[in-house]
């Protein structure tokens, strides 16, 4: 067995933070060639917002680490990595904590994906926000779930706060690029 092999080849998902499809070193050519050069299998992209979906039987506690150092060294991407499974994510869906919601402008639901765990009482940082309902913490998949009103002339400063709030070990998707990643991850 080689070294880094734990056994099942598992999905994941690679949430990446801070693409830009405009900058040639970001766009879903070299993102998946950067992954593939790690040695993963069925590499794909999910939009053009940095969501990579792969498999590997590689040890998942080292996966974001080392494709954030690959990413940095080969493309000189900063941003962080945030790994999730197909399990996790397939359990997050199934669990729906939108339900009965549209997407849409009035209704635009987020999932904010923590590196980490996130403190219970952060949940509290958007309660004076009139354009932001928190949902909760999903704390399986370590994700904050937000509906974000932006059907008003005032656009919400909602990424800037979170990072704020939060710090930069996160990364946002909506609620529909969510369900896409594992639609891919299923195909």
């Amino acid at each position: 067995m080689a070294i880094g092999i734990v056994g099942d080849v598992e999905s994941y998902a690679a949430l990446l933070r801070g693409i830009m499809p405009s900058n040639p070193n970001m766009r879903n050519e070299k993102l998946r060639g950067v992954f593939e050069g790690l040695g993963f299998e069925k590499v794909a992209s999910v939009l053009s917002s940095g969501n990579i979906v792969f498999r590997t039987a590689d040890n998942p506690a080292d996966l974001e680490d080392r494709i954030q150092t690959a990413l940095n060294t080969e493309l000189g991407i900063p941003g962080g990595t945030i790994i999730r499974s197909h399990p996790e994510l397939r359990a997050l869906l199934d669990r729906d904590p939108f339900e009965g919601l549209p997407h849409e402008r009035g209704s635009y639901l987020t999932v904010t994906f923590f590196k980490n765990a996130m403190r219970e009482a952060d949940t509290k940082a958007f309660d004076d926000d009139p354009f932001t309902r928190v949902i909760g913490y999903d704390r399986e998949v370590r994700a904050f779930l937000t509906v974000i009103d932006n059907s008003t002339g005032k656009t919400p400063d909602f990424m800037a706060r979170l990072e704020k709030t939060y710090g930069k070990d996160i990364t946002t998707r909506t609620w529909l690029t969510v369900q896409r990643v594992v639609k891919k991850m299923e195909g």
